[in-house]
């Protein structure tokens, strides 16, 4: 049974994914497109620092992709509560609350393009880049564990957030969005969390789950968005981090422990927004590696994402 869901959502992904890609170019010609903005929202995989530190280590460097694909365009990329035009907010949510670690006050992503759109307009070289699934997947997750939802209401609950994130792409199109960035959900089963909880199959059905509603919710959208292909990009890397010149892919380097709700995954965990350069399993190179805590990655696999992300754009626009 198992191996028919993800044969279909193989599929459904293929077939949704190539009518994204339907006028992409080749990478070898010279993109006709200079942004004049860069515009983000999502969870913690884009936040770029709205409470103060993000979630990777936080060393100083250009260290969340979404900033470092606006770095290759010459563009800077801040948050929106120091007068940047980044929304992301860890731990949100596509349109429910509270958030992954319990918190009602987080803008859901909904929220977040509320804020924007009800003081800003999109230009024509705008590129506007939006990720979730994360924090969705977290919150449905605890549920489970927690015996208050069963795993088939999770994966129910999971695919609706797919379509709500769908929904906000075609707000964003519909609001004058004609160079839109999708990032769906890695696969979770991959992460340390996922192996900590021993709970990788149904992890890896919810992200593939939820990236196939989001992908068939946009499919008529593929004018103005690009979908990149977070799932894709993580298994490869984690698969063989060699290729990366990363030497691991399944060990969170950070020790900061959060006594509180952290990221979602239980109290007492490591949060990499509390983590720094000072703050890593002694012994080891952050750089060579993939995780930073259970969830999300480091400076390096961050910027492997976000090179990944520059060239799918420049190679469709």
């Amino acid at each position: 049974m198992a191996r028919n869901w993800l044969r279909r959502a193989v599929l459904v992904l293929a077939c949704a994914s190539a009518a994204l890609l339907a006028s992409c170019g080749s990478s070898s010609i010279e993109s006709a497109l200079t942004p004049s903005r860069f515009i983000a929202f999502g969870d913690g995989f884009s936040d770029l620092g709205q409470n103060g530190s993000r979630y990777t280590v936080n060393d100083g460097t250009i260290n969340v992709w979404t900033a470092y694909m606006a770095s290759l365009y010459g563009q800077t990329l801040t948050t929106a509560s120091a007068g940047g035009l980044s929304y992301a907010r860890g731990n949100a949510r596509v349109v429910a609350k509270p958030d992954a670690a319990g918190n009602t006050a987080t803008l859901t992503i909904f929220e977040q393009i509320d804020v924007f759109l009800a003081s800003n307009t999109l230009g024509a070289d705008d590129v506007v880049v939006l990720n979730g699934g994360i924090s969705d997947i977290v919150t449905q997750m605890a549920a489970v564990t927690a015996g208050s939802q069963t795993s088939a209401d999770m994966i129910a609950n999971v695919k609706q957030a797919g379509r709500d994130l769908g929904a906000q792409v075609r707000r964003l199109v519909q609001a004058g969005g004609k160079h839109v960035v999708v990032a769906g959900a890695y696969n979770l089963a991959k992460s340390p969390w996922a192996a900590s909880i021993g709970q990788g199959d149904l992890l890896l059905e919810a992200s593939s789950r939820f990236n196939e509603e989001l992908l068939v919710s946009i499919v008529d959208l593929g004018a103005n968005v690009l979908y990149v292909d977070t799932a894709f990009h993580y298994n490869l890397v984690t698969a063989v981090p060699a290729n990366y010149d990363l030497t691991d892919a399944t060990t969170a380097v950070c020790t900061s422990v959060d006594p509180g709700p952290g990221i979602g995954t239980g109290a007492g965990k490591v949060n990499s927004a509390q983590c720094t350069a000072g703050t890593i399993l002694s012994g080891l190179n952050y750089t060579l590696y993939a995780f930073a805590d259970g969830l999300y990655p480091t400076p390096r696999a961050h910027q492997l994402f976000g090179e990944y992300a520059y060239n799918r754009v420049r190679a469709r626009w």
